[in-house]
């Protein structure tokens, strides 16, 4: 194992750390653990926590700032985070209007999440929260029952801390954020692995030629192995996919195409290319697209795309501002 880090145990509070003073001006660090919080937090709103194992960066504490996130908690790599991470969290951004947990479906951050949400609530902190199972290619995987969360959280964080900022009210905060949910669909593909600095060797292996189609963002089994195909061939796989589950048709969307980590842009382009003209032939505008690193697998080369699937409400929410370290509009 070959990484630019200096002790496999240090990895994760080093990482907050530099973050931290990479970007004071967005995210300050708890003395609880690997949690960063909003550093200007904003009274009377709505506040929204979300996190999970690290290793996915810039998700989550490169979304913490105005417009998305006011708190993210970082487990150990591809691990999910404590309860007690999570409850210092939302005591630590809760402003009076209650606090959205936004949750990938993985059993460990499902199970942490609502633990934490019940000792908030014990304090009496109102707490609500959304489970995000985007993931179109597998049911009932490893970490999950049920579909995965992955890249279309994002999405999630983008337009539920949008309605947040408007000060609406935590239902209505809620509604928006499972509304996302429930026209964001996603699936990825890989072509080499990524290595947990814990384990020291790659989660998986793959031969020259050789590709794993509907992979998750921990180096999950997808759907299936199979010989290493062109872009376009790719790409038509998974959009079939995205496409079969949920009705686009006559839609407005956005596009994320979305890096696990070393996957280039050249790349990203190519993929682009393609997922932009199936779209079209389909009769489904992209309203708007995002290329690059949201949701990562460490160094994994791979890709997902991401479509959601718009409304006047949504667009509005979308084109809101966002500063963060790792999103802006």
């Amino acid at each position: 194992m070959k990484k630019f880090i200096n002790a496999v145990d240090k990895v994760e509070d080093q990482m907050i750390q530099g973050m931290v003073k990479a970007y004071p001006q967005y995210v300050r660090k708890l003395d609880c653990g690997n949690v960063v919080v909003r550093a200007n937090r904003k009274e009377g709103k709505v506040a929204l926590i979300s996190g999970g194992g690290s290793g996915h960066e810039p998700a989550h504490g490169g979304y913490v700032g105005e417009g998305m996130l006011d708190a993210a908690v970082a487990g150990a790599v591809f691990t999910s985070p404590t309860p007690d991470q999570v409850y210092e969290g939302i005591k630590a951004i809760d402003a009076g209007a209650g606090v959205l947990m936004v949750i990938k479906n993985y059993t460990g951050d499902v199970m942490n999440f609502e633990m934490a949400a019940d000792m908030a609530r014990d304090e009496g902190i109102k707490v609500a929260q959304v489970v995000v199972n985007d993931d179109v290619a597998v049911k009932d995987s490893l970490y999950t029952v049920g579909r995965r969360g992955v890249a279309g959280t994002v999405f999630v964080h983008k337009i539920a801390g949008a309605m947040a900022e408007t000060g609406a009210d935590l239902d209505a905060v809620q509604a928006v954020a499972q509304k996302v949910v429930d026209n964001v669909r996603t699936m990825g593909a890989a072509i080499e692995p990524c290595t947990v600095p814990a384990a020291g060797k790659p989660g998986f292996e793959l031969s020259e030629d050789e590709m794993e189609v509907g992979i998750g963002i921990h180096g999950e089994p997808g759907t299936h192995r199979e010989p290493l195909k062109t872009a376009d061939e790719i790409v038509d796989m998974l959009m079939a996919q995205i496409l079969g589950d949920l009705d686009f048709a006559g839609s407005e969307v956005a596009v994320m195409i979305n890096s696990a980590g070393a996957t280039p842009l050249m790349e990203l382009f190519i993929i682009n290319n393609h997922v932009a003209d199936i779209l079209a032939d389909k009769g489904v505008k992209v309203y708007k697209t995002f290329v690059g690193e949201y949701m990562t697998s460490i160094e994994m080369a791979g890709f997902s795309i991401s479509l959601l699937k718009l409304d006047g409400q949504l667009k509005g929410l979308l084109d809101a501002k966002a500063d963060t370290p790792g999103f802006k509009a």
